[in-house]
């Protein structure tokens, strides 16, 4: 059995330790806004905060994991406020919103260390894949988010979402107990 804290409350997988924590959030945790891309570790859109790091969770084991406190992007901000979520949507920098989750997390991770990172830095700390090819917005989106955490800049707040998580885990369960079959 492995232990940790994710998005601020204890968490037991009993899971294999060599599982990958990509599956133990998505298949056991439900928490499916940590996407697979790869499974290599080369697109991040998988990433999520461990101790505080941006980290590709597709390379973690759940026993790397063992003890430690995890966030993943339900966890960063329920009703979509953090700065990054909101100059994402106020730079137009989602297209097909796949590699979004990795790319905030990647990114609030960098203005946590950083409020106020260059161009350059930027770019050198957010690799995430994006096939839509959102990168000279998602700069200039990473760039107003650093304002606004140097509270130099506010946004108008975007919408916040249609249903709670807790709603639509009720309503669109992304896992079922398997039906149990009649022994003999």
């Amino acid at each position: 059995m492995t232990s940790m804290t994710v998005n601020g409350k204890p968490v037991r997988f009993l899971m294999d330790p060599d599982t990958p924590l990509l599956w133990a959030l998505r298949d056991a945790a439900n928490l499916t806004g940590t996407k697979y891309g790869c499974g290599e570790g080369d697109c991040g859109a998988c990433m999520v905060h461990v101790d505080g790091e941006a980290l590709r969770s597709c390379l973690i084991t759940i026993s790397e994991a063992e003890g430690r406190f995890i966030t993943t992007i339900e966890g960063l901000s329920r009703d979509r406020s953090h700065p990054v979520q909101q100059a994402m949507v106020a730079e137009q920098a989602i297209q097909c919103g796949f590699c979004t989750p990795g790319i905030v997390m990647a990114a609030s991770a960098l203005l946590r260390k950083n409020p106020s990172p260059s161009e350059a830095e930027i770019k050198a700390a957010i690799t995430n894949l994006c096939r839509c090819g959102i990168y000279p917005r998602l700069v200039e989106a990473i760039l107003r988010a650093g304002r606004v955490t140097r509270r130099a800049e506010t946004i108008s707040a975007a919408p916040a979402p249609g249903i709670s998580a807790e709603d639509a885990a009720r309503e669109v369960p992304a896992i079922s107990a398997p039906e149990t079959a009649p022994s003999d």
